[in-house]
């Protein structure tokens, strides 16, 4: 028997490879905090304060783009299901008179 082990990263008890917004949110936070801490530390020459900011900035990011990225995913998954409906319907009143009443 051919076991294979992964290493998937879970967060209480749940892969995370598998959670919507997780990769796009950390890869666009991760890569803001690293690069205006950069900038900061380009124009400033203070490492400490750039730290700062860099952690300031991943951290808002982060916040800020997983709630944009969840509010869009629940909204389609939303309109999906309403979508689902209506084509479950659409499939049920094919023919009848319902549907001619629906078209009008």
């Amino acid at each position: 028997m051919e076991s294979e082990s992964k290493n998937e990263a879970t967060l209480m008890g749940r892969n995370l490879s598998e959670m919507p917004c997780f990769r796009q949110t950390f890869l666009y936070s991760i890569t803001s905090g690293l690069g205006s801490g950069l900038a900061n530390f380009m124009l400033t020459s203070r490492v400490q304060r750039s730290v700062q900011v860099g952690l300031a900035v991943y951290t808002c990011m982060t916040l800020g783009y997983w709630s944009y990225c969840r509010y869009n995913f629940s909204q389609q998954k939303f309109n999906m299901g309403q979508l689902q409906v209506a084509m479950q319907k659409q499939a049920l009143f094919e023919g009848t008179e319902v549907e001619k009443k629906i078209k009008g």
